[in-house]
């Protein structure tokens, strides 16, 4: 396919109400199907909430068939691929921040965190893979919240031949502006270096856990151009059609494509 239709959800998380948080992104799902969205995807565990501290010990939840299920049907019978989050709780007790990638074959992978924020050390353990996906003829990846200020993760994307990363966010505190302003630094030079399509979106409002999250969802092209943005605390659905069209313009511009004259002898990857 020439075109991508992306559904990004800027979603209120309750944490520790996980069967309330799936049933908000199915009805959300289900708009998106309307709107005739190839993928859809939610913000950094939705389906848990997101906390930092001890109470993610209770928050934290198995990847089980009883739930999992749920996504894969809808992937499969609507043909999108589903991106949803949760602190996943493994057998040995470990705990990542993982965004799952249901695809409309009806299987699913997961993206496990690379980079832990400081505040989720103690708790969370770092994934160590960095997986890349397909959906609709595009190739994408995914990082989480503070993944995206380490340069060399989405260089390793786009040499992955990524079209597309998805950065799903559980970023509190602040204004809606101020979390634009923010994300702006370092965002478009994600896409501006790479070559690449970035999207993101947050949660929203009050999490009942102490932390409250400013909603805001943000496209930016491969030039490192704005393409949407929504500045605001609503909960919502953010539709925008990605082109292959515009990836080729960029790539094909002897001095706007970067990663073909990177000196690889000098560097490990």
């Amino acid at each position: 396919m020439n075109t991508l239709k992306v559904a990004l959800i800027v979603q209120h998380c309750i944490a520790g109400n996980f069967n309330k948080n799936i049933e908000s992104s199915l009805c959300s799902i289900s708009s998106a199907a309307q709107k005739g969205a190839d993928i859809i995807v939610f913000p950094e565990m939705n389906l848990t909430g997101y906390v930092a501290g001890p109470d993610i010990l209770s928050l934290c939840k198995p990847i089980h068939k009883e739930w999992t299920d749920l996504f894969s049907n809808q992937a499969k019978n609507l043909n999108m691929t589903i991106l949803v989050g949760l602190a996943e709780k493994t057998p040995q007790k470990e705990i990542y921040a993982a965004h799952l990638v249901f695809d409309p074959g009806g299987s699913f992978k997961a993206y496990r965190k690379i980079h832990t924020a400081p505040a989720e050390k103690k708790f969370f353990t770092p994934g160590h893979t960095i997986p890349v996906f397909e959906s609709h003829g595009f190739t994408f990846g995914v990082q989480l919240c503070y993944d995206a200020h380490f340069p060399e993760l989405s260089l390793a994307m786009a040499l992955k031949q990524t079209d597309v990363i998805f950065i799903p966010h559980a970023s509190p505190r602040g204004s809606s502006q101020e979390k634009y302003a923010s994300w702006i630094r370092h965002l478009r030079a994600r896409a501006f270096d790479n070559g690449v399509y970035i999207a993101a979106c947050n949660q929203t409002g009050d999490n009942l856990k102490g932390l409250s999250f400013p909603g805001i969802s943000i496209v930016i092209g491969p030039d490192g151009n704005v393409l949407y943005k929504s500045i605001d605390d609503d909960e919502g659905l953010h539709m925008i059609t990605l082109e292959k069209a515009t990836l080729n313009r960029v790539r094909s511009h002897k001095m706007k494509y970067f990663l073909p004259n990177r000196r690889s002898d000098l560097f490990n990857f």
